[in-house]
């Protein structure tokens, strides 16, 4: 496997590249690096921080209104809920399954013939009081 090399720049360039940024002759990070042949703006982005000039990194802006802040609050409200529900119906399902082990331990009961023979019963349900038997 070709390991990639790693390429080195100047503290120099470094500055001249931070400092055309700073007076506007790019856009930002990417156009510099695509200008100066850097192959990722990250690395840009990486001199930026270190030099404390975060002021020219790209800034993410969200604008939203009250009523969208409030639903995205309810909606992970909502979501965490349902994560509990979930854990809560999983630990629920271990537990029916333990009682079904032990409980056909005791019996001296295969679970899985057990759960073959009555499966078909536990999927139809109770009946309805008046349902004719056909």
């Amino acid at each position: 496997m070709k390991r990639r090399a790693d390429i080195r720049y100047s503290e120099a360039m470094k500055q001249q590249v931070i400092s055309e940024l700073a007076s506007g002759k790019y856009q930002g990070p990417s156009a510099a690096a695509r200008a100066y042949g850097i192959k990722g703006a990250c690395t840009v982005q990486g001199w930026l921080r270190r030099y404390g000039r975060t002021d020219l990194m790209p800034k993410q802006v969200t604008i939203s209104t009250m009523q969208e802040r409030d639903e995205k609050k309810e909606l992970k409200q909502r979501v965490r809920e349902l994560e509990r529900a979930l854990a809560d119906t999983h630990m629920k399902s271990l537990l029916d399954e333990a009682y079904l082990q032990i409980a056909c331990e005791r019996l001296g009961v295969d679970p899985s013939e057990f759960k073959k023979k009555h499966v078909t019963k536990l999927s139809e349900g109770p009946k309805q009081p008046g349902e004719d038997k056909r």
